[in-house]
């Protein structure tokens, strides 16, 4: 579909190469302006909250948090940017994550460069991005019943994620915006469907699954 004006695009990641070929990409479309860049998931939501540009580009791993942190950050300022993620894993639970969170796309990083442009056309036509198609947020964002190899729901796997970077209760309540009775709830389910008896023990299970990477873990 032919836009009116230029799509622009700020994108956020910390590699400076991949970003200028991210840059590449999208500008030699005549439709597509990437109007910044950042480095940072700080970096990058001053830059959104500055321009408001329609679209983010957003890597998952990111120095001082990831992804998913500043796109709920985008979401719950209610800014009108899209936020399209970008991973070098493609994991199904992430995947589901950034969708009930509030993300339009979750391309992995090896995809063709032209199905990152056509992505991009679809969300900025109010479409999601979802396993190499557009659809409607509606269909992209619904939850399917997590299988034997996926036990815990969205919500239990965002606090088992936080546990493995080493975050304590209150940390988690702040990051997630709930209370710290709540998350000792998730945690309490977490242990009974996990069958370990503690935050190390689930921590190792989720790394050993391949729900959380050793890259989520903050950088000392």
């Amino acid at each position: 579909m032919a836009h009116k004006r230029p799509i622009r695009i700020v994108i956020v990641d910390d590699h400076p190469v991949f970003r200028e070929g991210l840059r590449k990409v999208f500008e030699v479309e005549d439709d597509i302006e990437v109007v910044s860049e950042a480095a940072t998931a700080s970096a990058g939501l001053e830059i959104i909250k500055e321009l408001k540009p329609d679209i983010a580009v957003v890597d998952i791993s990111l120095p001082d948090g990831n992804g998913h942190e500043l796109l709920r950050e985008v979401v719950q300022a209610k800014l009108p940017t899209k936020v399209v993620l970008l991973t070098a894993y493609d994991d199904a639970v992430q995947q589901q994550l950034a969708f009930t969170e509030g993300a339009w796309a979750y391309c992995v990083k090896d995809a063709p460069p032209e199905e990152l442009v056509s992505a991009v056309h679809a969300v900025a036509d109010g479409l999601c991005w979802r396993e190499g198609r557009a659809m409607p947020p509606e269909v992209a964002r619904a939850e399917p019943p997590f299988g034997s190899s996926y036990p815990l729901s969205v919500r239990e796997m965002e606090v088992l994620r936080l546990i493995a970077r080493g975050m304590s209760n209150r940390e988690i309540a702040r990051r997630l915006n709930i209370s710290q009775q709540t998350v000792k709830n998730h945690i309490a389910s977490i242990f009974r469907k996990l069958q370990v008896r503690d935050r190390t023990q689930a921590a190792l299970y989720a790394l050993k699954m391949g729900w959380v990477q050793l890259e989520d873990r903050p950088k000392g």
